[in-house]
């Protein structure tokens, strides 16, 4: 079976961490083939793997089949002091966006190359798609173009193909590059449909208490709601746009090559 090589010599621990990794990415959810795929495990191995996750509550399996990160995990990750104080920090901001927009607000951050929502305030039945912990993609997202923007060295495209989520998805280099260009002037990103069909979004860079790291606030709405309105409620609260530039120091990139 596909992946017998790579299994060979690995650790019980390793094939778990192997496992959780396989969902370090914008799609939350994944099928057990996908699991094996991902991880080179055998089919076998993969299942006896991700029922013990289950059972212990590291993954949640749905009706569908499917499998996303358990509750148990995002409640271990939240004991670290970092995380919290920074959830803490933001809450009372994405509340007042939220109950100024009247829309859904939230914070997210670069995590590895995908961008992970840090802290949310829900305000419409579609904020239930969104939960902290979750993942976004960087290209499809008014968060995840901010998030590129700050970065000196992102690639672009990023590596590998840009998944299509929508007939608005950009996955041409070049569109993604002009795009990624006009939020760095603008100081801000707007995304319409991109990542999903019926909602508008917009984002900003927004420094993060105790860090040197800059995080997005987003709001994130229905279509129809437009995203001049979105930008004029969060300008309001959080000051005019100014044209971005990266800020993260030099030293080893997020890409794989060296920093600039």
């Amino acid at each position: 079976m596909a992946g017998n090589g790579r299994d060979a010599g690995r650790s019980v621990a390793t094939k778990i961490f192997a496992v959780l990794d396989a969902f370090a990415g914008p799609r939350e959810s994944l099928r057990l083939t996908d699991i094996a795929e991902r991880t080179g495990l055998p089919l076998p191995t993969a299942l006896r793997l991700v029922r013990e996750l289950v059972a212990w509550g590291g993954l949640e399996r749905f009706r569908d089949g499917t499998y996303r990160i358990g509750h148990r995990m995002w409640a271990i990750g939240n004991t670290a002091p970092c995380a919290r104080r920074l959830r803490e920090a933001v809450r009372p901001l994405l509340h007042k966006l939220a109950d100024r927009a009247r829309a859904d607000a939230y914070v997210a951050i670069l995590d590895d190359r995908q961008a992970t929502v840090l802290e949310l305030r829900t305000a419409t039945p579609a904020g239930d798609r969104l939960h902290p912990g979750g993942g976004l993609p960087l290209h499809a997202t008014a968060a995840g173009k901010v998030l590129l923007a700050l970065e000196p060295d992102a690639p672009c495209p990023l590596p590998g193909p840009l998944t299509r989520f929508t007939p608005y998805t950009l996955v041409s280099a070049a569109a993604l590059a002009a795009d990624l260009d006009r939020v760095r002037a603008r100081g801000v990103a707007l995304e319409k449909e991109e990542h999903r069909m019926g909602t508008v979004a917009v984002a900003a860079p927004l420094p993060l208490p105790g860090t040197e790291r800059r995080g997005a606030v987003a709001l994130s709405a229905a279509s129809h709601a437009g995203p001049s309105r979105l930008l004029s409620a969060l300008t309001s609260v959080i000051g005019p746009p100014a044209p971005i530039r990266a800020v993260r120091a030099s030293g080893q990139s997020r890409w794989g090559e060296p920093g600039a």
